[in-house]
């Protein structure tokens, strides 16, 4: 019988890119081009991710490598009459069907269907947080956070702050503060970033990253604001609000170094402390998953991105935190051969390799920034018994240990039943490394890849209605068609 017209007619796409920052755009476009038909998936209203966040009229003076940003952007509208752009639609959960998968979506308020041969992750990563005396104040944000502020909408998160944490991410979010305005009152790196020096061949290789953290200190310099290492924010200061931060020097471990503390007046503390994967859907779909150089965990994948569960292809921060040009490649390698796994197109090997020498220069670097910052387990005793560590549920640093040692919980899923961090809205995904690292020092060992698996797998990898759930078992769901109902 003929399809009446006013029938959706169901769209079955030969892939579904999930993200659109550096790592999706790069295999939507790479995708389409190869004659794929490709459906692009991104919670925000214009593609970017994180990394290419802005404004509507943004002439892209405040981000690095906007023209390759600008290229993918016309690459979008180059292959639109195969590439749709879905945007405001947060990918909350995904399913393997017989022909193929099924991704769900909350977009205004419910949820589409979106159905794929294959699946391309591109999901990115966000702020990795470790919690610190008076780090639940208003006024303590994320670096990230204070830095999508600025990018997205122009606002400037305080009149003087303070940023601090580990790694070079903190030199781009000083900067652009002080271009906008505020007075940044010093940038403080827990680490030593001269442990670069033990890796001369792979730092020369990626001199333009060198050049452009040299761009940042210049314009640091420019407005006077300090460049300390060894140096933390140890705690937060104020009533109801941040009036003002305590920093202390640090020893090899992150220990305090008695007799360093001081006292900065402040409106806003900036902190990052490196990246987190985002791997909710990796987990979801079974893939395997592995620990990175900085101890966070990633999805598995060859050297096609493809993960361990066929059809699905994983590409960027989700397989590994190592910036926008390695998140590019990967995205284009993963695009590349998921065409070519759906639409037959034959690859060009010499392109492949290219990529492929180019992926290896850029995780090598991602390597040596590992080893420059890490994470040393001396922060676990800035804490107090009273410090809050999951947010959400106002669960302290004694009642985690309280659950280790008194209630024999012995791995962070027992303490997540015993004592509720992770349980709040956000799911552990800001209290979640910190109850891991908390959770294996009480019980005298490591962590472990079960550790983090453990906080880190989410039925459900976006906030939802319960009412979407009910609609969900009763049948009654839409899906996405060729009009976009």
């Amino acid at each position: 019988m003929p399809t009446s017209p006013a029938e959706p007619v169901t769209v079955v796409y030969d892939i579904a890119v999930l993200g659109a920052g550096p790592a999706g755009l790069a295999a939507a476009t790479a995708a389409a081009a190869h004659g794929a038909r490709v459906a692009l998936l991104d919670a925000a209203p214009r593609p970017g991710g994180q990394y290419w966040r802005h404004r509507p009229a943004d002439d892209g003076a405040a981000h690095h490598d906007w023209p390759a940003f600008q290229r993918l952007r016309t690459a979008l509208d180059t292959y639109r009459a195969r590439l749709d752009q879905l945007p405001g639609h947060a990918v909350w959960h995904i399913e393997r069907t017989a022909a193929g998968f099924v991704t769900h979506a909350l977009s205004d308020g419910t949820s589409r269907e979106v159905r794929s041969r294959t699946v391309v992750v591109a999901t990115g990563a966000y702020d990795r947080q470790l919690p610190f005396p008076g780090w639940t104040l208003p006024g303590v944000y994320t670096a990230g956070g204070v830095q999508a502020l600025l990018k997205g909408h122009g606002v400037v998160a305080g009149r003087r702050v303070v940023v601090a944490g580990t790694g070079p991410f903190l030199l781009p979010v000083a900067a652009g503060l002080a271009e906008a305005g505020a007075t940044v009152l010093g940038v403080f790196e827990a680490g030593r970033p001269t442990a670069f020096a033990r890796h001369p061949l792979t730092t020369l290789r990626a001199a333009a990253k060198l050049a452009e953290g040299a761009h940042y200190l210049r314009t640091l310099r420019r407005h006077r604001v300090p460049y300390r290492t060894r140096t933390a924010v140890v705690r937060a200061l104020g009533a109801d609000a941040v009036s003002g931060a305590e920093v202390a020097r640090l020893d090899g471990r992150w220990r305090i170094v008695p007799g360093s503390r001081r006292r900065l007046e402040c409106d806003t503390v900036a902190v990052g402390y490196g990246f987190t994967p985002q791997t909710e859907i990796p987990l979801q779909l079974g893939c395997a998953m592995d620990r990175d150089g900085d101890g966070s965990l990633s999805a598995r994948v060859d050297t096609r991105q493809r993960s361990t569960v066929p059809g699905v292809y994983v590409a960027g921060e989700a397989c590994g935190v190592g910036g926008s040009e390695l998140a590019c490649v990967e995205g284009e390698l993963a695009g590349l051969h998921a065409a070519y796994a759906t639409t037959g197109a034959r690859p060009d090997p010499r392109r492949v390799a290219r990529l492929l020498r180019r992926r290896a220069a850029r995780r090598g670097f991602a390597a040596a920034l590992y080893a420059a910052y890490p994470v040393r387990p001396g922060w676990r005793e800035w804490l107090t018994e009273d410090t809050v560590v999951c947010r959400c549920e106002e669960v302290t640093a004694g009642a985690i240990r309280h659950a280790v040692t008194d209630l024999g919980a012995a791995d962070p899923r027992a303490v997540k039943l015993c004592a509720r961090p992770g349980m709040g809205l956000c799911q552990g995904r800001v209290c979640g490394y910190a109850t891991a690292a908390l959770t294996a020092a009480h019980a005298g060992r490591d962590v472990t890849e079960e550790d983090l698996r453990g906080l880190a797998s989410r039925p459900i990898a976006q906030p939802v209605p319960l009412g979407l759930l009910r609609d969900l078992e009763d049948g009654t769901m839409p899906h996405h068609d060729e009009e976009g109902a």
